[in-house]
């Protein structure tokens, strides 16, 4: 059977969405970028960077929305503990991607209220369907926000170490998330479910790198 969330399970919800959405998240770790040298980078430059650097803070605002949902619905308590441990390191990400825009003077994502429903509702779709395949989602998400980093590392101006070292532990912990998931049972989702989500990441990122 299926597990309904609980009431008090729904208001931390709502106070994770809030504090996503409204705060500015704050690192255990230290900033990735902490103790790397600032470089001069053209106008054009930190343009382009600030825009890669809002999909991927866009990509951890659905992080948090799909992990939420997730654990609502999760029935084995290591799957929720899998998943309110991969929310937690997503803030940090939040945090590292939020101060990097700014220092870029760029702004977040106009759409991330839009993003967040969205991945809170498909969240909570994967959780009611069974946890090896709550798992299974996981895992795929992780693959493709882990694909995700790596073209962008490939993308950003050499030159932006900063941004390159926030991305580089962004994708370090992408994958540690996929592997828990693994060793947890995750089931591998039928086909067409990894090309739908890549389908609705690619209309994702376009959109957030202008807006």
């Amino acid at each position: 059977m299926p597990r309904l969330p609980r009431l008090d399970e729904l208001i931390a919800g709502f106070d994770v969405a809030l504090r996503t959405l409204a705060a500015t998240p704050v690192s255990e770790r230290p900033h990735p970028d902490a103790r790397t040298p600032d470089v001069e980078l053209t106008e054009a430059q930190k343009q382009h960077a600030a825009g890669l650097m809002r999909v991927n803070h866009c990509g951890e605002v659905c992080a948090q929305a799909l992990y939420q949902g997730q654990a609502l619905t999760a029935r084995d308590p290591a799957t929720s503990a899998a998943l309110h441990q991969a929310a937690k390191e997503e803030v940090e990400h939040l945090a590292w991607t939020e101060r990097r825009i700014h220092e870029l003077g760029g702004r977040k994502s106009l759409l991330n209220p839009l993003w967040y429903a969205g991945s809170l509702a498909m969240g909570v779709t994967a959780g009611l369907v069974g946890d090896k395949w709550n798992l299974g989602f996981l895992v795929e998400t992780e693959h493709q926000v882990g694909a995700h980093l790596q073209s962008h590392l490939q993308r950003l101006p050499v030159e932006d170490t900063r941004s390159r070292a926030i991305v580089e532990q962004m994708y370090r912990d992408e994958i540690s998330h996929a592997a828990k998931a693994e060793s947890l049972g995750a089931a591998t989702l039928p086909k067409p479910v990894p090309l739908l989500m890549s389908a609705v990441s690619k209309v994702m990122t376009t959109l957030s790198y202008r807006l």
